[in-house]
């Protein structure tokens, strides 16, 4: 009889990694989170693969990066023939459960309801089910309005999204306590409006972010886009507001944490967030087509079963690595397709050899909004100790983020750095031909500071078909009809 296998995948919306105590910043309260980091590894440079809601989880939660998915905007869906994590375990009989914020249905901020193929429909619960949940129109609008956290004394625990999805984590936590399960738990907190009971409504005052050069920036030397964004004003009253219900949050997570150390000892735990958001870092407002820290850099958490304790990886990881992670866990073979790299040797060791990476994308915050720059497609790719971003509608920005941490100076012209700047560009140009990305073309090649690339119609002359697992539908060749003998090949 195989042991049973039992991972419990925590997430929250607009936490950025400076808003968790044990990354460096003990002003903020967040001592679950951080007794989980004291007993488990701590990723210190983790990036999303696009920060915006729904196509940050969508990488999450299949593997694929929003260009390979369908889901690269807000409100648009995932490909019909895109499979979850769920669908890839619950096919090999593992129970998966996901409980909380989903955004990958095509619908509205909330969600149509309906669970998806690969979930347990009795704990389904998005965030148009809560919504349905309350009384009437007016409580619905209460639910949305960031001053009921001080309106008539306030709001009970019960009466937040958060708490309602901790409540059913515990229930489905007793109801699987003794069979191999997937369970992710999704909290929309605490993105806006930031809901919280006190006493944490109130515990940050007027506070704002830490004052750090990077907002200080005066964006000389950098893309005009982040100009035009920096004329968006910031919400003075966001930072408290957000770190109050980030705290609240955390205590939810304790619940959840507290219960897993006495029914589920054996089990793995990992928390992250989707993004992060700019609070006035560099001058911008909340997230978009950006590889700052404030913005792209996330909080990223393991332990339990298989972790070593107390540990720090410097090296950078992807939210791409993370589903890799949870199949190799769960003993379910990673795709061909999968381009990030399973964790599990890093945290058994609590070090990281190889130098680290992550690829970030940015293609449209919305579909159904006007604004947010409309179209700002990027591809950037982050090292240990560089960022270059390609903008393919605006420069470009190249960091060393050894002698730059706060990103404040555009590197991108400097012939010094003309190396590794290109050296860079080809790797951000492989990953895009690797997952078939459909914005790719020779513009992407063509940039100001590479001459020695010149426009061609073909672009590099391929046709790039998608490998096939085993037993899946192999592609016909266009050319021939037949079943494709090579999946990548040079067309003819």
């Amino acid at each position: 009889m195989k042991p049973k296998k039992q991972l419990i995948w925590i997430m929250t919306d607009t936490t950025r990694f400076d808003m968790v105590g044990c990354y460096g910043f003990p002003g903020v309260h967040t001592p679950h989170l951080d007794a989980m980091a004291a007993d488990g590894v701590r990723f210190e440079r983790a990036y999303s693969a696009q920060p915006v809601c729904g196509p940050a989880r969508s990488l999450l939660f299949t593997g694929l990066y929003p260009h390979e998915n369908g889901s690269w905007g807000n409100c648009m869906p995932l490909g019909e023939d895109i499979k979850t994590i769920g669908q890839r375990l619950s096919a090999k009989g593992i129970p998966c459960g996901y409980i909380g914020k989903w955004h990958l249905d095509g619908g509205d901020y909330f969600g149509y309801g309906v669970c998806p193929p690969g979930w347990d429909p009795d704990y389904w619960y998005d965030m148009k089910r809560y919504l349905d949940e309350l009384e009437d129109d007016e409580t619905r609008l209460r639910s949305r309005k960031p001053k009921t956290n001080m309106e008539n004394g306030g709001i009970d625990a019960s009466f937040t999204y958060g708490h309602r999805c901790a409540e059913r984590a515990l229930r489905y936590m007793d109801e699987h306590r003794d069979e191999t399960f997937f369970l992710t738990v999704s909290f929309d907190e605490p993105h806006g409006p930031s809901l919280c009971p006190q006493p944490y409504a109130s515990m940050y005052g007027n506070c704002a972010m830490p004052d750090t050069p990077a907002y200080h920036d005066t964006l000389e030397g950098k893309p005009l886009y982040q100009k035009v964004w920096a004329k968006q004003p910031t919400n003075a009253a966001l930072p408290a507001r957000l770190l109050a219900c980030n705290s609240y949050i955390d205590s939810e997570i304790g619940r959840i944490m507290e219960h897993i150390r006495a029914e589920l000892p054996d089990a793995l735990v990992l928390f992250t967030s989707d993004h992060g958001a700019a609070l006035g870092a560099h001058g911008l407002s909340h997230k978009g087509a950006s590889v700052y820290d404030e913005i792209a850099r996330v909080p990223l958490i393991f332990a339990g079963s298989g972790v070593k304790k107390g540990a720090v990886v410097e090296q950078t990881v992807s939210h791409a690595d993370l589903p890799a992670t949870v199949l190799d866990y769960m003993g379910v073979e990673i795709p061909q397709s999968f381009t990030g790299e399973s964790l599990l040797p890093v945290l058994a060791e609590g070090k990281k050899e190889q130098e680290g990476r992550a690829f970030v994308e940015f293609n449209r915050y919305e579909r159904d909004h006007d604004g947010f720059g409309g179209l700002q497609p990027m591809r950037a790719i982050v090292t240990d100790q560089y960022k270059l971003a390609l903008h393919l509608t605006d420069s470009d920005e190249l960091y060393d983020v050894q002698k730059d941490p706060y990103d404040l100076h555009n590197l991108i012209n400097d012939p010094a750095y003309a190396e590794v700047r290109n050296e860079l560009h080809d790797r951000i140009l492989d990953w895009m031909n690797q997952t078939r990305d459909p914005f790719r073309g020779y513009q992407w090649k063509c940039r100001p500071w590479r001459p020695e690339y010149e426009p061609d119609w073909n672009v590099d002359g391929y046709t790039r078909q998608p490998e096939n697992e085993p037993g899946e539908y192999r592609q016909k060749d266009y050319a021939t009809g037949l079943v494709m003998e090579k999946a990548v090949r040079k067309k003819k």
